[in-house]
């Protein structure tokens, strides 16, 4: 049993996870977060726990959680990459980078529109 239990842990740590863009929508007022993450499932528990416990570092999306609660809010999936093609390390933090500039740019997340921050541009 104990080997049994060893062979399933093993095989989940080295499974790929699902990387990409997502977006964090406030369903009461329309406000949106964009961002990146290498580990999408990972990410959207990490943002909830710093929610939940009152320590996210956007004050402006914990100030509505706080006011609109939990169930106003939904995650989305809005771009994957494909485990097979995903890059790793530094070059697939560069390519994320790269893939949430342009979903920043089509989706304007800013403002009264949502709670990202403009960038500043990077030197190339």
């Amino acid at each position: 049993m104990e080997e049994k239990k060893r062979h399933a842990k093993a095989e989940y740590k080295s499974r790929p996870r699902p990387s990409g863009i997502y977006k964090i929508t406030n369903n009461a007022s329309g406000k949106i977060l964009v961002g990146s993450a290498s580990n999408l499932d990972g990410m959207w528990n990490r943002h909830r726990f710093q929610l939940r416990m009152g320590v996210h570092m956007n004050k402006e999306l914990q100030k509505d959680w706080e006011q609109f609660g939990e169930a106003s809010f939904s995650f989305e999936v809005i771009d994957e990459l494909d485990p097979d093609e995903a890059e790793t390390g530094r070059a697939l933090h560069d390519y994320l980078i790269d893939l949430e500039d342009l979903w920043l740019e089509k989706l304007q997340p800013f403002g009264d529109k949502g709670y990202n921050r403009v960038r500043k541009q990077k030197l190339k």
